[in-house]
């Protein structure tokens, strides 16, 4: 909630705490009896319309005229002319009626090419009625045009709420506000412009596919019937208790603790070992082609973000990794947090995630996070790969218990035209299958559902279909 007062006057309000009436940069005064703003008059003038200017160059006219020819009607005209937009710049200048804006965003966190609505609420704060009053909020271009309205009267005490829609195809974080309030005199001969403080941010995150459900390799040891169970214990005696809580059986009361301690201990319960997934995502600049909402270095995006989801859903601890080496959640790569918390955080990452412009443009800085820990599941989101590469991503294999990649064709993204004479794309997928990847190729039209299907490690490989002349791309399939 934000306040601009639409003249001099300035006061505490009932949202904020000090100095609602003042617009955003504008100097203050003294609630009652206040002195104009210095330059107050000054952007007042520069406020005249062209109404209002060229009354008041009619004015001037017409006053040098009577005195060239010697008519006082002719003056009186004039003086008419030129005193009626400074009247209304008076007028203008002497509102003491104070306004005070809120905006809401529903929702605040959006997929990419879904809309969400913005709601602005005026309240009139003052004892007088307002007049005419425009609104404008500042909106970036890529989420439309600025929206404007025009409100009426608003009687002392009272509320408009108007509200309008907004919609990017481009993830992002993109910012809303400050909103511009106009006021403008009956006659249409000056505007003032007050602009409140407040800013609200709009968070366009990557479009989530649901997936189906899929049996990967070694799931059973980490989530489900097979679980593991590990206790909080440091032996037999239970040495690690925690502190007695209201509600705590007292069944689980472990007295020797108690003893020891001198307050009331208790035996921790068995803490489920959640299985650990890491979804690898390529950001290299020299990796992806072409650019757009649907480039493949979108599809990746999406594609991890949509991975981190489902499996969050189904009960793993998920972090995202990139190549240049940065972990989401924690700077050390750990797993754990409310599985909606992480979610929210993950999408939020991945809504500003661009390419890595680093001078050496190689996922050994991933690689090298992989090797701190053992990793459960790892799901990779690759680009375009050289031989160099290859080899590293073969190496993840080894510090993994199940790894699936999706490798984008960059050839087919490109719509370059393919050599059948070089498949190095084939070459790279052949590779990764024989270090024990389940090694998916994406083609443009590919969609993941589809393909998640052949992540099961049990089931079959997909197969690239045939070469054929004139499609540009190897087209793959899943099983």
């Amino acid at each position: 909630m934000s306040a601009a007062g639409a003249g001099p006057q300035s006061g505490p309000g009932p949202d904020q705490g000090t100095q609602p009436g003042a617009a955003a940069g504008e100097p203050t005064g003294p609630a009652s009896g206040a002195a104009r703003p210095k330059g107050a008059l000054r952007d007042a003038l520069g406020g005249l319309t062209t109404r209002g200017r060229s009354f008041l160059a009619a004015g001037f006219a017409a006053g040098a005229c009577a005195y060239v020819l010697g008519q006082a009607d002719l003056l009186r005209v004039g003086l008419l002319l030129a005193a009626l937009p400074m009247v209304c710049v008076a007028a203008l200048l002497r509102t003491r009626y104070r306004v005070s804006s809120g905006r809401r965003l529903s929702p605040a966190r959006v997929p990419a090419a879904a809309e969400s609505r913005v709601h602005l609420r005026i309240d009139n704060v003052s004892r007088l009625p307002t007049g005419l009053l425009m609104l404008q909020d500042r909106v970036p271009y890529v989420l439309g045009p600025r929206p404007r309205f025009v409100l009426d009267r608003v009687e002392p005490g009272g509320r408009r709420e108007v509200s309008y829609r907004v919609r990017s195809d481009l993830r992002g974080r993109y910012p809303l506000g400050p909103l511009q309030l106009r006021l403008a005199d009956p006659f249409g001969m000056c505007e003032l412009t007050r602009g409140f403080s407040s800013q609200d941010t709009l968070t366009v995150v990557p479009r989530v596919e649901p997936l189906p459900p899929v049996r990967l390799s070694g799931e059973a040891s980490g989530y489900g019937d097979g679980r593991q169970r590990s206790l909080a214990l440091a032996g037999e005696d239970d040495v690690l208790p925690r502190g007695y809580r209201h509600g705590d059986d007292l069944r689980r009361v472990h007295w020797r603790s108690t003893a020891r301690y001198g307050e009331l201990m208790v035996r921790r319960e068995e803490q489920p070992q959640r299985a650990g997934c890491t979804v690898l995502l390529d950001t290299r600049r020299t990796a992806y082609q072409g650019s757009g909402p649907d480039s493949a270095f979108e599809w990746a995006v999406s594609g991890a973000a949509s991975v981190a989801v489902h499996l969050l859903e189904r009960g793993f601890s998920v972090r995202l990794l990139t190549d240049t080496g940065m972990s989401v959640p924690g700077p050390d790569g750990g797993f754990g947090g409310d599985s909606s918390d992480v979610a929210g955080l993950l999408l939020d990452t991945l809504a500003i995630v661009d390419h890595s412009d680093s001078a050496d443009p190689s996922l050994s800085r991933a690689y090298d996070m992989l090797r701190g820990g053992k990793e459960g599941l790892l799901v990779a989101f690759l680009g375009g790969l050289d031989e160099e590469q290859t080899a590293v991503v073969t190496g993840m294999r080894r510090r993994s218990g199940t790894a699936v990649a999706f490798v984008l064709d960059g050839a087919a993204w490109s719509r370059e035209p393919h050599d059948p004479d070089s498949d190095a794309y084939g070459e790279r997928l052949r590779m990764l299958r024989e270090a024990g990847w389940t090694a998916l190729p994406v083609a443009p039209g590919d969609t993941l559902p589809e393909l998640w299907r052949g992540a099961d490690g049990n089931g079959a490989q997909p197969k690239a279909a045939p070469w054929i002349p004139g499609g540009g791309a190897w087209r793959g399939g899943a099983a």
